[in-house]
């Protein structure tokens, strides 16, 4: 073989032909950047960089781009990245309808662009929703607005439907203790988060029945019985444990008991709710029936959201702050006008001393005064001998001061009478009624 005798240069697996193995790479090696030199930029106002490396003249003298394959396929990365120049953009798309190969790689890039903005986080401020819709509203006032005490249930079921988005599958059956009180001393049941928006959804289907709605529970499921019974119904209708599946269930109907109140306005406030019967004690005749107004309904819904969205939080180790003082101020309130009427039952059943002599003598009886502190504060007078007295400060015997969360807590049967009461001056036996009484409006 003679010096002037070359063999063939192997084929580019990617290039049509041959190249010359002498010629210079067409993708240019990584450089330093013009501000790391220190030489001011050339100043050449008809010309421009490509993604390519190339200097190009402007778009309108721009001849169009003959470009090899290598260097189209080399493009493919910047052209997904929406970095190519017009031409080049224009020279790589024209490429893609001619080679397969290159098509089926560039929308493999297309996709794994979309996969480098990934969802956020919805681990937002929990006051964010209510500044929104305050902001919003205040712009442009809804047709049919949601009726004032229907707000705090839609706010709360909102929160906690955030904190169910952005938790993992293996979550939904992390233990959760649920605690109540009973008679004199807290009870619990242990069950997971999907057990807990079970729970939900059967007790608010107590609203849904007074609205009209289908019953969670299925046919046959609609007599008014107590919640506990309709949420060991609901946790029994299956051999299975709840699941995450449950979530669409709850949230439904959550939309729908708002839809439908924002609908029938605010004089439906005024239908009543059944919460079932509480059997008697033997010989004592009829049990008491429980029933709450649509309006004070759809609170306790909103406070027993909260404190079962809280319970889920502790569960799985997610910030969860209490509800807008404006909501909990309206929780508070309807705990303390159901304190004389619960302080009434626990004395029917012996654990609450009896109601002094003033009211067979005629006199209106006595007064707790119930100061609540901080988040949806206030003071409330609590009628102790009589539950359809009036209470009032001259015939106040007791005082008990109580940070408003914390008074919740005791109204959630989280936090023992005996440990919850920051001051009191007064009636001990008085004080040890009511805050016993505080405790007896939990349940399960």
């Amino acid at each position: 073989m003679t010096a002037t005798d070359h063999p063939d240069p192997p084929e580019d697996p990617d290039t049509p032909g041959t190249t010359d193995r002498h010629e210079s790479p067409r993708i240019p090696l990584p450089r330093s950047s013009m501000e790391d030199t220190g030489h001011p930029p050339p100043d050449a106002p008809g010309e421009r960089k490509s993604a390519s490396g190339r200097s190009a003249p402007s778009p309108e003298h721009a001849p169009p781009l003959l470009l090899e394959h290598r260097v189209l396929k080399s493009l493919l990365g910047a052209w997904a990245l929406a970095a190519c120049s017009g031409e080049e953009a224009a020279a790589v798309e024209e490429h893609l309808g001619e080679c397969g190969p290159c098509a089926e790689e560039a929308l493999r890039l297309r996709d794994a662009v979309g996969l480098l903005h990934p969802e956020e986080s919805l681990d937002l401020d929990p006051g964010l929703r209510s500044r929104v819709l305050e902001s919003c509203l205040g712009r442009r006032p809804p047709r049919i607005p949601v009726p004032e005490w229907a707000v705090p249930y839609d706010a709360e079921t909102a929160r906690l439907d955030a904190l169910l988005r952005d938790i993992g599958d293996s979550e939904w059956h992390a233990p959760v203790r649920l605690r109540w009180f009973e008679g004199d001393g807290q009870v619990n049941r242990k069950t997971t988060v999907a057990g807990v928006i079970a729970h939900l959804l059967a007790v608010d289907g107590l609203v849904g029945l007074a609205l009209g709605l289908d019953d969670p529970l299925g046919p046959g499921a609609g007599d008014p019985r107590l919640p506990a019974h309709r949420t060991e119904a609901y946790w029994q209708a299956s051999r299975l444990p709840p699941t995450r599946a449950v979530r669409g269930p709850w949230r439904d109907q959550t939309h729908e008991v708002v839809r439908t109140v924002s609908f029938a306005g605010d004089g439906s406030g005024r239908l009543p709710v059944p919460y079932g019967t509480v059997p008697a004690p033997p010989g004592e005749g009829p049990g008491q029936k429980i029933e709450l107004p649509l309006r004070d309904a759809m609170v306790d819904r909103a406070f027993e959201c909260w404190i079962h969205a809280d319970d889920i939080a502790e569960a799985v180790d997610y910030p969860y702050d209490p509800p807008s003082p404006r909501h909990l101020h309206r929780m508070i309130d309807l705990a303390a006008r159901m304190l004389p009427g619960t302080l009434a039952g626990r004395r029917r059943s012996g654990l609450a001393a009896p109601p002094r002599d003033l009211v067979a003598a005629g006199a209106p009886g006595r007064s707790l005064r119930l100061e609540i502190e901080g988040l949806g504060g206030g003071e409330w007078f609590i009628a102790l001998d009589s539950p359809g007295a009036d209470a009032s400060a001259e015939r106040e015997v007791a005082h008990v001061a109580l940070d408003g969360v914390e008074f919740c807590r005791l109204a959630a049967g989280h936090v023992s009478p005996v440990e919850a009461a920051a001051g009191q001056d007064g009636d001990r036996e008085a004080i040890r009624d009511v805050l016993f009484a505080a405790a007896s409006l939990s349940r399960l």
